[in-house]
């Protein structure tokens, strides 16, 4: 089990972290090598299924995601409230495992992140693990860095 935990705090209220977090298709942005189709229609919740492609060419895999826990951040008319998680459980034939993206209120102002990963790579033993841990940890560090400093286009609800 590659078990890891990437700890973030921003300026930015909790509702818009939230959106900077849960915009799937922004995530093929900042992941090398991926590109994100959402199978199900809008909005995201309970039931979502995407799937991230990565590679290149027909040398790639698959990891397809579904949204098994939905709890949006619940906030006021500036955006700062309660806190949200979302679970994803990984259903591809290479990667498995969870995920879990949790934006709660900082006191004052802002929001931490707990984004917590179970990765599973079929047939790659064990002992690879703490390699394992060290990419995911370098990897989706870099992309929760990204989402959360990167412009993202208002949508209309």
């Amino acid at each position: 089990m590659a078990l890891f935990r990437i700890d973030r705090e921003s300026s930015l209220p909790t509702d818009e972290v939230w959106r900077r977090l849960t915009a799937w298709e922004r995530h093929a942005d900042v992941v090398p090598l991926t590109r994100i189709r959402v199978r199900t229609p809008p909005p995201s919740g309970e039931g979502t299924v995407f799937v991230a492609r990565s590679g290149i060419g027909r040398l790639g895999f698959d990891d397809v995601m579904e949204v098994v826990t939905w709890r949006p951040v619940s906030g006021d008319e500036h955006g700062n409230g309660g806190g949200g998680l979302c679970r994803l459980e990984k259903r591809g034939s290479f990667v498995t495992g969870w995920a879990e993206i949790e934006v709660s209120p900082r006191a004052g102002a802002g929001s931490t992140v707990a984004w917590r990963e179970d990765l599973r790579v079929r047939w790659l033993p064990r002992i690879f693990d703490g390699v394992l841990v060290a990419a995911g940890r370098w990897m989706f560090g870099r992309a929760v860095d990204e989402l959360l400093s990167a412009p993202l286009p208002r949508t209309r609800a």
